[in-house]
């Protein structure tokens, strides 16, 4: 057993926290400004399936969400490790970590000092709010900034997660919100949801047969039928994939 000294300890602790400090710090400085606004909601391309119809008017508030998804990098500065089948890649998004160890990363990154409070607490994007942020802010977009995904997204035929940032952005200057991988959001999953969805601002069912949350956008692993922007998957809430990661919102 190694026992270190009270001064290297106290080093290696504010370490940690300059890491944590770093990683808070990049997060902030990566929020993006949504403006609200109303747009249409589901398949408004006629090829998708029965859960994003019916094409339905959603009208969303003022929110921010990250401009890339959340690293590897990030997650071990705030969680102390990293849980990705493709580790080794600090910049690529940190996944095999399910809706619930998501939530516990959000609880720990409100609760630390080191947040800003001039804004609303970070959280997951919730499904509609998810999709008109793809849309470019709501516009009829098949993938998120284009309707063809080699510009915009990792799709179709990749057998890892790949750094993010690496493609174009949408028109709001969010990457990767098609393919590489799927995104957690807030929302329980309801194949029927569409056909009683509030108009202003939903936020989904008040619960999920068996736990079942949304993930949103696809990923490199899947068909880029499944990157497209209206694209619903679902997963149990305690489920861990490679391909499935999140990034963060944060209310006004």
């Amino acid at each position: 057993m190694v026992y270190y000294s009270s001064d290297k300890a106290k080093g290696a602790l504010a370490a940690l926290e300059e890491k944590k400090w770093k990683a808070i710090e990049e997060l902030e400085k990566t929020m993006i400004l949504v403006k609200g606004g109303c747009y249409q909601m589901g398949d408004t391309f006629g090829d998708g399936y029965e859960d994003e119809k019916p094409v339905h008017e959603v009208c969303i508030a003022d929110f921010y969400i990250g401009k890339y998804e959340v690293t590897q990098t990030q997650w071990f500065a705030i969680m102390g490790d990293n849980p990705s089948e493709f580790n080794g890649c600090d910049n690529c998004p940190v996944e095999n970590v399910s809706w619930v160890d998501v939530q516990d990363f959000i609880n720990k990154l409100n609760n630390s000092p080191l947040t800003k409070g001039d804004r609303g607490l970070y959280r997951l994007p919730t499904e509609a709010e998810w999709e008109y942020a793809a849309r470019s802010g709501g516009k009829k977009e098949k993938y998120a900034g284009s309707n063809s995904i080699g510009s915009v997204g990792w799709s179709g035929c990749y057998a890892k997660t790949h750094p993010v940032g690496q493609k174009k952005p949408n028109g709001l200057g969010l990457y990767d919100m098609s393919g590489n991988v799927w995104e957690w959001v807030q929302d329980y999953y309801d194949k029927n949801y569409y056909k009683n969805s509030p108009r202003n601002n939903p936020s989904g069912p008040n619960s999920g047969y068996e736990r079942k949350g949304v993930v949103r956008g696809g990923s490199g692993s899947y068909p880029i039928h499944s990157s497209r922007s209206a694209k619903r998957q679902w997963y149990h809430h305690f489920t861990r994939r490679s391909d499935v990661g999140f990034r963060c919102a944060r209310t006004p």
